[in-house]
């Protein structure tokens, strides 16, 4: 199994919520965090005042999935999330060892 964690733009998160859907995704978490990559933020003007936004507004969707449906859930959450311009996100991979689900006692495969 592998954990597969997107950190995207908030206005992408339906979007790639409904690709993982149509991918056989039945539970994914989704927390807003705030981050930067080369883009490094931006300088706003507020009411006549220059600040610099140095963490911009992200969403972090985390899913679990078996090894043979990797490349599938990638390459949807890459066409949802896509809008061309710095900042789409970043998608990474991770081994899971084991998965426990609490209520039944289902471990791996069968706890997903």
């Amino acid at each position: 199994m592998k954990q597969i964690t997107a950190v995207v733009k908030p206005f992408k998160l339906e979007e790639v919520r409904e690709a993982l859907a149509e991918c056989g995704v039945t539970g994914l978490t989704v927390t807003e965090v705030k981050g930067f990559g080369r883009q490094k933020g931006h300088t706003e003007l507020y009411r006549g005042a220059e600040y610099v936004v140095d963490f911009l507004p992200k969403v972090k969707v985390e899913v679990v999935v078996k090894d043979a449906d990797v490349e599938r859930c990638v390459e949807a959450i890459v066409k949802a999330a896509r809008t061309g311009k710095i900042g789409d996100g970043k998608i990474f991979i991770t081994a899971v060892e084991r998965v426990v689900r609490i209520r039944t006692g289902e471990v791996d495969d069968s706890a997903v």
